[in-house]
């Protein structure tokens, strides 16, 4: 069996179907139009996010029986077509769950105990006692939206720290457990302090989070989105920050990536992406918190599982 990867990932993934018999090519240096050209000839895929498999790209496969996305979300592939030309599709989340909560903590308590800024004084030779005072974590409801995976090991990171923790996740039942209580998104408005975004991003999630759901909540929150850029309207954020709604948020993904998550905009270029990046009340991070040295290595460990034994 043929495999072609389109991008790169870990090498431990070609080794482990080497030794399984499959034979695997490297096109990650190729164009799409060579991609194209050759993927008669392929009955799998390895890829992150270089260029889209939509059916433009996958009808040009007439042998394909999978692929293999090294990542949690499955947005940039076309899984209607896949699910017609009978395509399975792998990914895994599994390998980057711990990633992700740690990352989120991470941002949480740097943003609450203003870490970045008091950092860059003291660099500068300001010793602002006052000015960099934090807040603490303890007592805090924390409402997570979407309890699969990365939403679950965030909870599961966060038992240590005495806060109260909400989970909503439309498309499970009896998904509560030691880490999270199971709630409806009623009581994640009522209750929390603190909304964290750990969903997939589709049509019915694209822009979920508008100026009408942030008004929803009760008290001021603050927003935690390590999922997808286009699950929040910036222009929602934004009027939230301002108003005070939204004490401030930790931002992994952005609005304006690209779909390939390798770049976005620039300040220049859009003026409410550029308030969002002179705002103090916000963290950022390059669309990493899923992306560390171990998540590398278990991304494409959990994919070579998945593959080989669909196919064993």
């Amino acid at each position: 069996m043929q495999v072609l990867f389109i991008d790169t990932v870990h090498p431990i993934l070609e080794e482990r179907l080497t030794e399984k018999g499959f034979t695997c090519i490297d096109g990650t240096y190729w164009s799409r139009e060579k991609c194209i050209a050759e993927i008669p000839k392929m009955e799998g895929l390895v890829i992150r996010s270089r260029f889209p498999m939509n059916e433009d790209f996958l009808k040009h496969g007439t042998q394909l029986k999978f692929i293999a996305r090294s990542g949690a979300g499955m947005e940039n592939i076309d899984l209607e077509y896949t699910e017609k030309h009978n395509i399975q599709c792998f990914n895994a989340p599994e390998g980057n769950r711990n990633a992700v909560g740690e990352h989120a903590l991470g941002m949480l308590l740097s943003l609450f105990n203003k870490l970045k800024k008091g950092d860059t004084e003291v660099r500068q030779g300001i010793w602002d006692r006052k000015g960099n005072r934090g807040i603490e974590l303890d007592g805090k409801t924390v409402g997570i939206i979407g309890y699969g995976n990365n939403g679950g090991a965030f909870a599961k990171k966060l038992a240590g720290f005495d806060v109260k923790v909400l989970a909503y996740d439309k498309y499970k039942g009896n998904y509560g457990n030691q880490y999270a209580q199971a709630a409806t998104m009623e009581e994640i408005y009522k209750e929390a302090d603190i909304i964290s975004f750990h969903i997939p991003q589709n049509e019915e999630t694209m822009f979920l989070a508008d100026k009408e759901f942030f008004d929803a909540f009760e008290k001021p929150i603050f927003v935690i989105n390590l999922a997808r850029g286009k699950i929040v309207r910036t222009s929602a954020l934004l009027k939230g920050l301002n108003s005070g709604k939204i004490l401030g948020a930790c931002l992994d993904v952005l609005e304006y990536e690209s779909a390939s998550f390798e770049k976005t905009l620039s300040g220049d270029e859009n003026p409410e992406f550029n308030a969002l990046l002179e705002s103090d009340k916000v963290l950022f991070s390059p669309h990493v918190g899923g992306w560390t040295i171990e998540s590398y290595f278990k991304l494409s460990d959990v994919l070579a599982d998945k593959v080989i034994e669909y196919f064993k």
